[in-house]
């Protein structure tokens, strides 16, 4: 309910064992003798697939694998020394999920 005066959100308040809306202004409605407030609510859920198991997100490259020669791995890099030093880039190879650094 908004303020006839001033347009403000009114709140609802007991007074004197009687229920009114005042706003802010100082304006009061005549009392009440019941508000309702109704509520429509839609089911927007969707049905959520959850994947179970390892994968990566991060992307490839061509690496070779020092344990099994493949050619393939996915890459991030991190700061690991001080902020004027480069990053450490990690690899972790696509076949047999060994990690690695690249100091390059």
């Amino acid at each position: 309910m908004f303020c006839p005066k001033c347009g403000s959100i009114m709140r609802p308040k007991v007074e004197d064992k009687k229920k009114r809306f005042v706003c802010s202004c100082g304006y009061k409605s005549p009392p009440v003798e019941t508000t309702e407030i109704k509520e429509k609510v839609r089911d927007t859920h969707k049905a959520v697939e959850v994947v179970h198991g390892e994968f990566e997100v991060h992307p490839k490259t061509k690496a070779k694998c020092p344990k099994c020669s493949n050619d393939e791995a996915f890459y991030w890099m991190i700061q690991t020394r001080a902020a004027d030093e480069p990053e450490t880039k990690f690899l972790r190879c696509t076949k047999c999920k060994h990690t690695w650094r690249d100091y390059k």
